[in-house]
């Protein structure tokens, strides 16, 4: 699959999101990588959340703060995927995973509701 495919696909993936859970966030923008950080713990890392999750901003967050990101990795994605269709449902997992971090729901949540 091409760049530009997987791109594709991720905007795909992006549609998927339920419309009520999208409306709900507040500067984030999704990007795409190749690979995770080389210090990230899993080098089959799917996607990656960096900012602050809404449960934790104050006052202070709104002056000037950069957009929250969520990464989709293209690689491992791709690696675990055998055709176009896993990869748009793979991406709207992952976001939704990620997009779940926004909102302040750490990982042994997740976990618990299915979105491990």
């Amino acid at each position: 699959m091409s760049d530009e495919e997987f791109d594709d696909a991720v905007r795909d993936g992006l549609d998927q999101v339920p419309a009520e859970l999208a409306r709900l966030m507040d500067n984030v923008v999704v990007l795409v990588e190749d690979e995770p950080p080389a210090d990230a713990e899993d080098p089959d890392l799917l996607g990656l959340y960096e900012g602050t999750p809404l449960t934790e901003r104050d006052g202070w967050w709104a002056a000037g703060s950069l957009p929250d990101r969520i990464t989709v990795f293209r690689g491992p994605t791709l690696r675990m995927c055998e055709d176009r269709d896993e990869v748009v449902e793979e991406v709207a997992i992952t976001v939704v995973h990620e997009i779940a971090h926004h909102f302040g729901i750490d990982d042994e949540r997740l976990h618990a509701l299915g979105w491990g």
